[in-house]
């Protein structure tokens, strides 16, 4: 990395402070050139920002870091100037007039982590604190970037490490004096291995819900009141709600935050058979999206005279919402209330006028939530990238053990599944799979 590169490092739009980062080995005469002088490591200093015909730009706080005392790990700077637009992009243009290139997104800390800084998981773990909305992901963010998955998996490579050693010390020296049941004693490193793996690939899948979000589905037949139980959760008309069966389309996603963490609650169309070409794909994709949550609420219109059919998306502990309680009770209720029960379904009766009723289905939501993603402590792995490589690592520890009278197909296996997890960190990743990884990233980090 020969060249230079800038960036804003925080929103655009007005504010009081911008930040504009610069990083490589051309930092120290950018600074110069633009402040006049490079100030102390490490210490802010108020400078006149100039063009490089003398005109000032502004005054500004500069911060000059020398590598590898650096986020890059490279020679870096900090210009803190008024959050004006057209001081930003006067500071930007002055940069650019010093042949220096605009930063990709994530090419910072991919520089950091190049520069050995930081390692895969804790890069995704910065960019995850970026993007968190909610306490949850915040601390799981936090947890990540601190080295909690680096270090549990430095753990496991080492007990690799250690089998690997057992097994080819029986392979390469079978004559020499080692003892007889050397490969033997790799057996149980293996086998708790494998089960600390199948448990951290599992609890991925928390990690990954804590970060994209707990899916709620609201499914039921045409003007159950799915839409106007959304938007009365959301506090706003997030859904179009009319008395025409079939209103709702398509998917409408709300996130919204409960107990602390993020969910997505999606209202769907009306479940039912239709000719319309438009309406049935929406109860396709509606199918599709229930079928995918983590909760499903069934919403059953009780004042109707029509019962209907059972949602086939449904499982055990989703829940059922007798709506409109506030009418007569028709046969669908009761209809409703017996298929709940022979479903194993949380059953209640409830309106969405109902200030106490919104609160109860609110509670009982956080509740469900808390039950799911709710730890003794924030998952190590956090992603589907994680879950994929801990999972091979796992089959292939299972594939080695057994091979009790193939030693060396043994060892191999084991290196291939400490492969696998050096990959969790970055250290064997290929080019395009890093580049994948940081283009999610915005400019400037």
């Amino acid at each position: 990395m020969t060249d230079t590169i800038y960036a804003p490092a925080t929103a655009a739009g007005r504010a009081a402070v911008a930040v504009v980062r610069v990083s490589g080995p051309w930092t120290r005469a950018a600074v110069r050139a633009l402040a006049g002088a490079l100030p102390p490591p490490r210490r802010a200093s108020l400078k006149t920002l100039r063009r490089p015909d003398g005109e000032a730009i502004d005054q500004a706080l500069v911060l000059f870091f020398a590598g590898p005392e650096s986020y890059t790990g490279e020679d870096a700077a900090e210009f803190h100037v008024h959050g004006g637009s057209a001081v930003v992009g006067a500071v930007i243009e002055a940069l650019r007039a010093l042949d220096l290139r605009l930063a990709e997104p994530g090419e910072f800390t991919r520089r950091a982590f190049e520069h050995g800084k930081l390692d895969l998981a804790q890069a995704e773990g910065v960019a995850d604190l970026i993007d968190a909305e909610t306490e949850a992901q915040r601390l799981q963010a936090l947890e990540q970037l601190g080295g909690r998955l680096s270090d549990v998996q430095a753990r496991w490579t080492e007990a690799l490490l250690e089998a690997l050693a057992m097994l080819e010390a029986a392979v390469d020296f079978p004559d020499e004096e080692v003892p007889q049941d050397v490969a033997a004693r790799a057996r149980p490193v293996l086998e708790h291995l494998v089960a600390e793996l199948e448990i951290a690939a599992a609890d991925a899948e928390r990690g990954e819900r804590i970060r994209e979000g707990y899916r709620i589905a609201l499914i039921g037949a045409p003007n159950a009141g799915k839409s106007t139980l959304l938007n009365a959760l959301a506090g706003r008309d997030a859904a179009i709600v009319t008395a025409t069966p079939g209103t709702t389309r398509d998917i409408i996603e709300v996130p919204m935050v409960l107990a602390g963490y993020k969910a997505l609650m999606a209202d769907t169309a009306g479940l039912r058979e239709t000719g319309d070409e438009i309406e049935a794909e929406g109860v396709r994709r509606a199918r599709a999206w229930a079928a995918a949550a983590d909760l499903r609420l069934w919403l059953v219109d009780g004042s109707s005279g029509e019962t209907g059919a059972v949602p086939m998306e449904l499982r055990p502990g989703d829940l059922c919402l007798i709506t409109k309680r506030d009418l007569p009770l028709g046969p669908a209720g009761a209809w409703a209330a017996g298929q709940a029960k022979r479903l194993s379904l949380a059953v209640a009766e409830v309106t969405a006028k109902g200030p106490s009723d919104l609160d109860w289905i609110r509670a009982v939501l956080e509740e469900r939530i808390v039950e799911a993603l709710k730890g003794a402590e924030p998952p190590a792995a956090t992603r589907l990238r994680h879950q994929e490589l801990l999972t091979e690592a796992a089959d292939r520890l299972r594939h080695a053990l057994a091979q009790d009278e193939h030693l060396e197909l043994a060892a191999e296996d084991v290196r291939l599944a400490a492969r696998a997890l050096d990959r969790i960190t970055g250290r064997i990743d290929p080019e395009q799979v890093l580049g994948r990884i940081f283009s999610t990233f915005c400019i400037g980090k």
